[in-house]
């Protein structure tokens, strides 16, 4: 195998949705992985509708591979044997990647998984009906896995903790940051008319979701109406009021505007594993304001206000602070000094590193 590239299968499922967190990150390793000479990467879709899209969206040099298959019958035949393996509609490979919780079954390759978060073990009531097995599914991958990767370390400890594995086996693989992101300006007056932004806001950029906190922003946002008014980005339905708005899911360049744009940033969630809009935020020079939970205490270093989970009248404050001092907590050149240590370079090379370590055992 030293005289080829590794060939990495990875699970592509999550570049055929609307590009939240995890989407967001298989579309960037695969296009870091795609410029790198040790490797050879191809992609699957576990989908039986739109499979056929994922060469559409793949970076150039990653080929995609395999036939329609649905997700949930795989799945349960998952939970119970390594049949059928990934290699029977994706052609023989030296590594499987699962980017997205669940490893897929195999043949002869090496098995990778990326486990971001812990938070369907915390609340599986909150799971959607087709997750139900995933807390199963997450721990058999975790134990056959021969390598795991976690976007944290708090994430890291709490997997092998929760799911009783070996700690050596996992390799955390922080994720990057979009240059662009450095350079991101405000909407122009026309864009922000078109966008329906009010001329000074607070942001929430994500999808809804229980996890998310967006209850206690909205107590908090209710009882502060000194505060700018509450702007959401992503997609999914969003609770609205007289001053709070959806603007919908928006395109990375707009994305960056209404996050450049914006007075803070703020991320309320109960859990995270990693919280890609914190760095993006601090990139683009806006405050941040987030839950003071072990994820977010590690990947926003000392650049953000920490505020205790449904602690009203803390995030009231923060807010507050954020608006009317921006750089209070942090100056333009320490956000940006603490975000270039994130790159999707180096989110990739340890991924390599992480394929690598498992093919050895293997």
């Amino acid at each position: 195998m030293a005289d080829r590239p590794l060939r990495v299968l990875l699970d592509g499922t999550p570049l055929l949705g609307a590009r939240t967190g995890i989407g967001r990150y298989t579309v960037a390793l695969s296009e870091e992985l795609a410029s790198m000479s040790e490797v050879d990467t191809r992609a699957v879709a576990f989908t039986l509708r739109g499979w056929r899209r994922l060469r559409h969206v793949l970076p150039h040099g990653v080929r995609a591979r395999g036939m329609p298959v649905a997700a949930r019958l795989l799945r349960k035949a998952w939970l119970r044997s390594q049949l059928p393996p990934v290699e029977l509609f994706a052609g023989p490979t030296d590594v499987v990647h699962g980017t997205n919780f669940v490893l897929p079954g195999r043949f002869r390759a090496a098995g990778v998984v990326t486990i971001h978060d812990l938070a369907f073990l915390d609340a599986p009531e909150e799971l959607a009906p087709s997750d139900h097995e995933l807390p199963r599914l997450v721990r058999r991958g975790a134990r056959l896995a021969d390598a795991i990767c976690t976007p944290t370390n708090a994430v890291a400890d709490q997997v092998a903790e929760r799911l009783d594995v070996d700690r050596g086996k996992i390799i955390v693989t922080p994720l990057g940051v979009n240059p662009a992101w450095f350079t991101a300006r405000p909407p122009d007056p026309e864009r922000r008319k078109e966008l329906g932004l009010p001329d000074k806001y607070l942001l929430f950029a994500g999808a809804p979701g229980p996890r998310k906190g967006l209850h206690w922003l909205q107590q908090a946002h209710e009882a502060a109406p000194d505060l700018p008014d509450l702007v959401f980005v992503g997609p999914g339905s969003f609770s609205v009021g007289s001053r709070s708005r959806h603007v919908g899911y928006l395109s990375d360049v707009n994305l960056r505007r209404v996050v450049a744009g914006a007075s803070a940033l703020v991320l309320p969630s109960r859990d995270e594993g990693f919280g890609l809009p914190v760095l993006e935020a601090l990139a683009s020079d806006v405050p941040v304001v987030c839950t003071d939970i072990p994820a977010l205490r590690e990947v926003a270093g000392n650049c953000a206000s920490l505020v205790p989970y449904e602690d009203v009248d803390g995030l009231v404050e923060a807010l507050r602070m954020a608006v009317s001092d921006p750089h209070a907590v942090a100056t333009s050149a320490a956000r940006r000094a603490h975000v270039a240590n994130f790159t999707w370079r180096a989110c990739a090379e340890l991924t390599v590193a992480a394929y690598r370590q498992a093919s050895t055992k293997h």
